[in-house]
């Protein structure tokens, strides 16, 4: 007597099988400051005499060419970088660097809610900058290799910079040198911004199985 063999049926992959936690957080990641810095250079683009040197990156988002893209893309910085965390967190475990990425998070997002003609806009920037290069220095403690190097050195050079805008926005302008306010601030943001791309590359490029303490 012939029998024929019931066919198993194969379970749905969930999302988590498709797509891992840290590849989903390395796209977060990747769009995150790819696209901020498309918006920079966009914004910048359309600002009628805009001054890279001696402008704010905020003053961006208080021009009406480019108000509503720079203030967006702020909100989206700190929609993208806390699901980005928070998915990072399921890997490492860590509340602590959870927190460094919720900090960077609320900076973004009152920055963008609270552009520079308001009260509470330097004290939000100053958040973003503080939580951006905390978070990328707090990440390096749970990366091996090159990345944990590049972590650390966009993450202290951001913090020495916040140090240069301090002590030039206390009346000694001449600390920012040949950049400039404009250049100063961008030293705080760029090399972070860059690192958040590599690190996003990272995870993308790792099958979902980067080394992560």
């Amino acid at each position: 007597m012939n029998t024929t063999d019931t066919p198993t049926e194969m379970p749905t992959p969930t999302l988590d099988s498709r797509l891992p936690r840290t590849t989903l957080a390395g796209t977060c990641f990747l769009l995150l400051a790819g696209g901020f810095m498309t918006v920079l250079m966009l914004a910048a683009a359309m600002a009628p005499s805009y001054d890279f040197g001696g402008g704010a990156i905020s003053d961006l988002g208080v021009i009406a060419e480019t108000a509503l893209l720079f203030n967006v893309g702020l909100l989206a910085v700190g929609v993208l970088n806390l699901l980005g965390g928070w998915l990072l967190y399921r890997a490492h475990g860590r509340r602590w660097l959870l927190g460094l990425y919720a900090v960077a998070t609320i900076g973004a997002i009152g920055t963008g809610l609270f552009p520079l003609d308001t009260d509470p806009h330097s004290l939000f920037a100053l958040l973003a900058f503080l939580g951006f290069n905390l978070e990328a220095i707090g990440t390096a403690q749970v990366l091996t290799g090159p990345m944990r190097i590049v972590a650390i050195v966009a993450g202290v050079l951001g913090l020495a910079f916040i140090v240069v805008m301090v002590i030039g926005d206390a009346g000694n302008p001449a600390v920012f040198g040949p950049i400039g306010h404009g250049g100063a601030e961008r030293m705080i943001v760029y090399p972070v911004m860059l690192w958040v791309v590599a690190f996003g590359g990272y995870l993308l490029g790792t099958d979902g199985t980067p080394t992560i303490d």
